[in-house]
């Protein structure tokens, strides 16, 4: 069953709002498999150029769902947030299942337990090029200047401790940076 905690930014959350978060999350659970309990974090804010951003994460046992939206209108970016995360969950399942089915399976929901289930038509996933790169050792900062001399949206490379890590090029501009653990 899904719980939802809905924080505002900027913004309070009336009864309204969390009424419509909850509504339209309701949607998910149905897709869900209904043992597993869990949590959306919801954010919504709306910031000085009067746009409205909607950001839901929902930490699940083997997968972590996360979309965000941000519209002029706060209802319409629930809406399309609620419809990324509803397609990230149908491809998750379709993906699960099809190698459950190469192993003999019949299916595979959310917990990890072997289930009878249909499975819903497939994204195309083919890989369509193959590259190699060859990790040079640099500080982020490097990075990201290699990336913007190659034009790219991303860049990956090696640090110091000799980890794998990432920069990337966000939605407003600024930079990110993913630093690669291993478990």
């Amino acid at each position: 069953m899904l719980k939802i905690d809905v924080r505002g930014v900027n913004i309070e959350v009336t009864d309204a709002i969390r009424e419509y978060v909850e509504k339209r999350l309701e949607k998910l659970n149905r897709l869900l498999d209904n043992t597993t309990d869990s949590l959306a974090h919801v954010k919504v804010g709306v910031y000085p150029e009067k746009a409205a951003k909607v950001e839901v994460t929902i930490p699940l046992p083997y997968l972590t769902l996360r979309a965000e939206d941000t519209r002029d209108d706060l209802y319409a970016a629930i809406d399309l947030v609620v419809d990324k995360l509803e397609r990230q969950i149908r491809k998750h399942k379709t993906k699960v299942n099809r190698k459950s089915r190469e192993k003999g399976y019949k299916g595979v929901d959310f917990t990890g337990e072997i289930v009878d289930a249909e499975v819903e038509s497939e994204d195309n996933l083919e890989i369509v090029r193959n590259k190699h790169i060859s990790l040079k050792p640099m500080d982020s900062e490097e990075a990201v200047l290699q990336m913007e001399l190659l034009g790219h949206e991303f860049f990956i490379f090696e640090d110091e401790d000799q980890r794998v890590n990432v920069v990337y090029r966000r939605a407003d501009g600024r930079y990110g940076l993913i630093e690669a653990e291993r478990n």
